[in-house]
């Protein structure tokens, strides 16, 4: 405590030791440390709450909120280079898949994809009969594959994320001149409005019957509109049918993983 006091006193930075130019210098040019640097007490707690998670000018709710009103600008805004008011895409997905579990567990009390797979067991029982598949079987290994899901949430929507992002780069071809790791951000912030809705729907699930579904159907319609909107200039009816092919393909690629997951959970029960 007394060499840091030491440090200030004497005007130079606190982790390094620069010297500071002025008082307006607000960071240190050597390492970014923020100067001056003031004792942690209630009000730079929560100075700092403001300006990480609740200053409308930075941080997670400024982003939500230009994600959600004007999608395709802010994104093009992230991939052009203009981030400095704009949290990360993957901690912006990372929280609001927490959100969509706490809230899902806590007002539905089911896992965050109970309902999605109660439909896909009964589907399961129909297809099995036509294929001669016991149907205990097939809602078992559904059963299981949702139990897994549930449990690894945020690790099942990041491994989809690649699959998402190869999608649409097959469906835009030559549109853009988008590399595939830009496509990853764009794709990370499609599935962060997609958990959006998700939250609110699940918080009205009172009112509003299957949320997951919804949120899905609202996610869909909303990438159309949001990457329309980043290709702007480009015939926007050739962005929606792009758009609508990216998505199908990605839906098939779900469905190929999901199966996969499915043979690998029947391999390995035991007889």
């Amino acid at each position: 405590m007394g060499n840091t006091m030491t440090t200030l006193e004497a005007g130079g930075c606190a982790n390094c030791n620069r010297a500071i130019a002025g008082t307006d210098q607000k960071f240190c040019p050597a390492c970014g440390q923020s100067t001056p640097v003031h004792r942690i007490d209630w009000h730079f707690l929560g100075h700092e709450l403001e300006h990480s998670v609740l200053h409308m000018d930075r941080g997670l709710f400024y982003s939500l909120k230009q994600l959600m009103l004007r999608p395709g600008r802010f994104m093009r805004d992230y991939i052009e280079g203009r981030r400095g008011n704009q949290a990360k895409p993957l901690l912006l997905l990372m929280i609001m898949s927490a959100v969509v579990v706490v809230l899902t567990k806590y007002l539905e009390g089911t896992g965050v994809l109970d309902s999605a797979v109660a439909a896909g067991i009964a589907g399961a029982r129909e297809a099995s009969a036509g294929a001669r598949v016991d149907p205990a079987l097939a809602a078992k290994t559904s059963r299981m594959a949702a139990d897994l899901m549930n449990q690894y949430f945020a690790a099942f929507t990041l491994l989809l994320l690649p699959l998402e992002a190869a999608a649409f780069r097959l469906a835009f071809h030559r549109v853009g001149n988008l590399n595939y790791p830009e496509w990853l951000v764009i794709t990370a912030l499609l599935t962060v409005q997609c958990f959006v809705f998700w939250a609110v729907l699940v918080a009205l699930h009172r009112w509003i019957p299957q949320p997951v579904a919804w949120a899905v159907l609202l996610s869909m319609a909303y990438a159309v509109f949001s990457l329309v909107q980043f290709f702007q200039g480009y015939p926007r009816w050739k962005s929606v049918l792009r758009t609508l092919l990216g998505l199908a393909i990605f839906m098939v690629m779900s469905a190929m993983v999901s199966q996969a997951v499915a043979m690998l959970l029947v391999i390995s029960m035991p007889a």
